[in-house]
């Protein structure tokens, strides 16, 4: 697979930002300076610095600049004073509206989608999450084409060669067509393949349960902390990109299956969720979906509804959800209070792993409402009862005597009522 690099941000220097936020009716001024630090951590996390910030009070976005024309040239101004390259919209922006603020600004403009795609091309890893985001990022800049020497990228060196007129755009216009249909070709061979390896663990019976959150929530470090995964861990936002399986036995004996996926934020850029969508049928599919919640942040709450917004839109809100309030080791934490407050959820320190056999528990009372653990009495000499006992469910132990092979297995409601009839009740 060949992955075209692409970045929306120049990072061989650190480059200069400036934030621009309009708050609509319905907006506080603190959700929007909320949104505005989300922001200048984005912007961070790409790698430049935020120099300067710009807001404005508007009943609708200007059609043709977003912001009021004497808001843009205010804007310019601020820009020129503090040599900023690059400024930065929370709120989406249309081609015709980027276009027309870089005529007057004299510099880049992009919004919040923007600088997530970037982060996300500079974390993508394997094969599938660099095609992913290279789809993601093709969609975002198709609408975005220049004309008269235009390239694919507000910078030089984009995908596609200069050139002039109508021409040269149709010409890129076709190339990055044919590009985006391939990826999603390629995409599609590597769902299919996964999807072989799924009907393998589904043959298996192993119940899945997928760790879903807010971008650095701490899912990473709880997947550590439940399978001694070793993966990276970092306090960074969207470090996580391709979903990571690993095994755990509960303390019953079952084994279930963890998996770590993409973290979620508020207003998560469609072209990622439709580029994202086969590694998120993990989510889809789970057993069971354990929401990670920063326990630390001022904003919790908010980040819980963000990522149930998030699951609705990918059709995974009919799964079971277990919340698990992280970070309970950082000062100030209010994950134990927080756990209170939600009916069913508990706390934890993925950290420190205080609690951690709490939420191991809770898991397994969780996934348990939907299996069956039944200790079947097999005949010594129906073997094919116990090989099928080992096909339809997760065998915990086994013994034998002179007349009978004692298993202990978790089984569907299907394979409860196929052995119902060998159950041992002692």
């Amino acid at each position: 697979m060949t992955y075209v690099p692409t970045t929306l941000i120049d990072r061989s220097f650190r480059e200069k930002i400036v934030l621009v936020g309009v708050q609509f009716p319905g907006v506080t001024v603190e959700e929007l300076d909320h949104q505005l630090d989300e922001l200048a951590l984005l912007v961070d996390t790409a790698g430049a610095d935020v120099v300067a910030r710009v807001v404005q009070r508007r009943d609708a976005p200007d059609p043709a600049t977003f912001l009021g024309s004497g808001k843009v040239i205010e804007l310019r101004e601020i820009c020129l004073a503090m040599d900023s390259d690059t400024v930065v919209f929370e709120q989406n922006l249309s081609p015709a509206q980027q276009r027309n603020l870089e005529k007057i600004l004299g510099r880049t403009a992009i919004d919040r989608t923007a600088v997530i795609l970037d982060i996300f091309a500079q974390n993508a890893r394997t094969p599938e999450g660099k095609a992913q985001v290279e789809l993601a990022l093709l969609q975002y800049r198709l609408p975005r084409l220049r004309r008269a020497g235009g390239s694919l990228s507000q910078q030089a060196g984009g995908i596609g060669t200069r050139g002039p007129g109508e021409t040269q755009l149709e010409v890129d216009r076709r190339r990055l067509v044919h590009r985006i249909h391939r990826i999603r070709e390629e995409l599609k061979q590597i769902d299919r393949t996964r999807e072989v390896q799924r009907q393998g663990r589904d043959r298996g019976r192993h119940r899945e349960v997928t760790l879903v959150g807010y971008t650095n929530a701490g899912k990473s470090s709880l997947l550590n902390a439940l399978t001694d995964a070793g993966v990276a861990a970092e306090n960074r936002l969207f470090v996580t990109l391709d979903p990571r399986t690993r095994q755990r036995q509960l303390p019953g004996g079952e084994t279930i299956l963890v998996t770590d996926t993409v973290g979620f934020i508020s207003n998560l850029p469609h072209e990622l969720v439709e580029a994202f969508m086969s590694t998120l049928k993990s989510v889809q599919l789970a057993d069971l979906l354990v929401h990670v919640v920063d326990g630390a942040s001022d904003d919790a709450e908010s980040q819980i509804a963000a990522v149930r917004d998030v699951l609705r839109e990918i059709h995974a809100d009919h799964v079971p959800e277990l919340l698990v309030f992280n970070k309970a080791d950082v000062p100030g934490s209010r994950s134990r209070d927080l756990a209170k407050v939600y009916e069913g959820s508990v706390w934890v320190s993925a950290l420190t792993q205080d609690n951690l056999d709490d939420v191991i528990g809770t898991v397994g009372d969780r996934l348990r409402t939907k299996d069956r653990v039944m200790t079947l009495r097999l005949p010594i000499d129906r073997g094919d009862l116990v090989a099928a006992a080992h096909r339809e469910g997760d065998v915990v132990a086994t013994s034998v005597n002179d007349e009978y092979v004692t298993v202990r297995v978790v089984l569907d409601d299907v394979g409860v009522a196929r052995f119902a009839q060998w159950r041992y009740i002692a």
